[in-house]
């Protein structure tokens, strides 16, 4: 597969990984382009924030659902999913955080990858 190619494809991912926040409403949604950053392995990063465990169970539930009807495709690794404050869904070349909105400025993640290209959505 070509660089071109894989990265046309981690970018429609990414995509659906937004239209699964979205679909529940998930608050302040930034998709963070980390192919310019040096010494990470992913594409990109997609966060958003949810204000009950409830809400964040249900959009990390809303993502794999999206993106298995779109790709076929699993999380190869994720996280979170008992306390519900920070679940994090690792697609390899997309890796999606989805906090509770104290624990998301509590981390801050997108202040520590201040130097990648940031899009942001709004909710459905």
């Amino acid at each position: 597969m070509s660089k071109n190619t894989k990265t046309q494809l981690s970018g429609k991912l990414a995509e659906v990984v937004v239209l699964g926040m979205q679909e529940k409403k998930g608050n302040d949604i930034v998709r963070l382009d980390m192919r310019t950053v040096n010494a990470t392995l992913s594409d990109y990063f997609v966060i958003c924030h949810a204000d009950s465990t409830i809400q964040v169970n249900a959009i990390a539930k809303s993502i794999e659902d999206e993106v298995y009807k779109a790709f076929g495709q699993e999380p190869w690794h994720k996280e979170g999913h008992g306390n519900g404050e920070w679940i994090l869904l690792d697609f390899v070349d997309v890796v999606v955080h989805i906090f509770k909105t104290e624990k998301r400025s509590h981390y801050g993640i997108e202040d520590l990858w201040g130097d990648a290209q940031v899009q942001s959505y709004q909710s459905a």
